[in-house]
């Protein structure tokens, strides 16, 4: 099978291309870098990456500004047409193909759904978030970035592709500079406590469930749509960091006040909505279609990582 990532280049769409060339697939990577298997584009004009698609079996859309910056106004806005662009132009070259893929698959996120700490949010009755009483208003623009993600899927005219939003949670994988690499070093740091309170649910997915889940997406032809690629059980955030810090037998946990956090998060170049919204998402569909996790519980999934994240070279 021939599958195309579209901004392979980071972190999740290397995961993807590691998993699926060890399985036998032939991958295609387009990026703005340079290397084997990777095809230059600019992620928003056509070109010659068109023909890559073209005959291809399945495009797995990973592109897109990272959030883990500072929410500045122009890297807002950055992330927003760096979304729009890439999806609006993969449609185009999908519509234009003379053999066009069977399946289109394009990253959405759990963050389209709103701050609760309710009921939780699925795709059949999960509330899509913006204008919450008790949130900054400038989180809405998140919202945005996801809704109008999914306007251009939903928007571009492939009647021979099936189209899949995936609404990620975090994906936790014991990759160098991940999620979990950093929350295991703030841990390893002594301030592995609740952040903010901690009562905000921390929704999430084991790195080797999340590529079952989009292989098992590239396969199921009675899936389109959103889904929801996130574990069963997302759990509230000092229960999260308790169960890292079991798995890793530290007994330090100081809490992380917001003030704390804002200084924190600043030094580090990255925002404080990544961690305080509170994003409670279940995956109704993919246990519906029967798929099966094969890491359902944070503990069991904190005990492999940090095993793993222990036993990289040094």
């Amino acid at each position: 099978m021939k599958i195309v990532i579209p901004g392979g280049s980071g972190h999740l769409g290397q995961m993807l291309r590691t998993a699926f060339s060890a399985r036998g697939h032939r991958v295609t990577v387009l990026g703005r870098g340079s290397g084997p298997d990777l095809v230059t584009w600019d992620g928003r004009t056509l070109g010659a990456w068109a023909h890559e698609i073209d005959g291809c079996d399945a495009v797995v859309n990973m592109a897109g500004r990272t959030v883990n910056c500072r929410y500045t106004a122009a890297n807002l806005q950055e992330m927003m047409s760096s979304r729009i662009d890439s999806a609006k132009i993969i449609g185009e070259a999908i519509a234009a193909a003379s053999k066009p893929p069977r399946v289109w698959l394009q990253s959405s996120t759990a963050t389209i759904y709103k701050h609760t700490r309710g009921p939780a949010n699925d795709e059949h009755h999960g509330e899509i978030g913006g204008g919450e009483p008790e949130v900054p208003r400038y989180w809405d623009f998140s919202v945005r970035i996801a809704t109008e993600w999914e306007r251009m899927l939903d928007e571009a005219v492939t009647p021979s592709t099936r189209k899949v939003a995936m609404r990620m949670a975090m994906v936790m994988g014991a990759e160098p500079g991940g999620t979990f690499d950093i929350l295991f070093g703030v841990a390893r740091w002594g301030f592995g406590g609740a952040l903010a309170g901690g009562d905000q649910f921390m929704s999430w997915i084991h790195e080797r469930d999340f590529v079952r889940a989009v292989e098992f997406l590239i396969e199921r032809e009675d899936l389109e749509g959103p889904v929801n690629l996130a574990s069963s059980h997302p759990l509230p955030q000092r229960e999260f960091m308790a169960a890292v810090r079991a798995a890793a037998g530290l007994t330090i946990a100081l809490p992380v006040t917001n003030w704390m956090y804002e200084v924190g998060a600043f030094f580090l170049r990255s925002d404080t909505e990544l961690l305080r919204k509170s994003r409670r998402a279940i995956p109704t569909r993919l246990l519906e279609a029967g798929f099966a996790f094969e890491f359902p519980s944070w503990p069991q999934a904190a005990r492999d990582l940090v095993t793993r994240v222990r036993a990289r070279p040094s």
